[in-house]
């Protein structure tokens, strides 16, 4: 797609206003139409594997003709994905306002405004926003008392919030693609787990959901022959993998709703 020269330097423009926030700058990769639609400008962007998490949950879910939501969606990255893969329509919230609008620009440079909805805030776990086919909700709730909700929690109240925010969402989307950090706020220091392992957020996400969700899948990262793919988890790759840093140690959880109220 040509685009006159000053429509792709305001995009660039955006995208470098995105690396100057506080957290989260950098983070994402840039979806497929936007990297061709840019090009190189420039932007140290850190990857987060975003198209072998991709692989993994395009191969659990169908993304055709669905409505779907991003939650933190960052400069939309599964929010352009997912419509690549035929989704119809798409809204993501988004907390920073440079990364709201760099997206809401891409999107009006691509044509693609009347299938991706922006809205620039946080998104409000207490009043739902309609119904959705299938949502992302990535590594976001670990994020409770720091970028959203009440800072006076403790780690505790945290960890209950985290999975009452959760269940809540199985009254917004049919289908949830959802990952947690093993950190509360990010902190290391704060680990939610004791040992940090896979297997206690397993656990943990599975009895705290208990007739909220059903688990369908569960991918995990593994590194084969200098290879990442994430893979279904088995008694070999639960167990905590150090090389692969916090980040990749993070489930992909695919789950279904139940329907059931709190």
């Amino acid at each position: 797609m040509l685009l006159p020269a000053e429509q792709l330097d305001k995009l660039k423009r955006l995208l470098v206003d995105t690396a100057g926030t506080r957290k989260h700058s950098a983070y994402q990769l840039l979806a497929t139409p936007v990297k061709e639609l840019l090009g190189d400008v420039g932007v140290d962007i850190r990857s987060k594997h975003e198209f072998e998490r991709l692989a993994y949950m395009q191969s659990k879910v169908d993304f055709q003709g669905r409505k779907v939501l991003d939650i933190g969606c960052n400069t939309g990255f599964f929010l352009f994905e997912s419509l690549q893969a035929d989704a119809v329509h798409v809204t993501g919230y988004e907390g920073s306002a440079a990364h709201a609008a760099f997206v809401e620009e891409a999107a009006r440079l691509l044509q693609l405004e009347k299938s991706l909805e922006i809205r620039s805030r946080y998104f409000d776990f207490e009043t739902l926003p309609g119904h959705f086919d299938i949502a992302f909700l990535l590594n976001v709730l670990h994020h409770v008392g720091d970028d959203y909700g009440d800072p006076a929690l403790t780690i505790e109240q945290a960890k209950v919030s985290i999975l009452k925010q959760l269940n809540r969402m199985s009254r917004v989307t049919d289908r949830l693609i959802f990952q947690l950090g093993f950190n509360w706020r990010g902190d290391p220091a704060r680990g939610l787990f004791t040992h940090g392992t896979k297997a206690e957020m397993i656990e943990y996400i599975r009895e705290g959901t208990s007739g909220f969700w059903k688990i369908e899948a569960i991918g995990v990262a593994e590194r084969r022959d200098g290879e990442l793919t994430y893979r279904d988890v088995d008694e070999r790759n639960i167990q905590r993998d150090n090389a692969l840093g916090e980040f990749l140690n993070r489930p992909i959880f695919i789950m279904n709703s139940l329907g059931a109220r709190e």
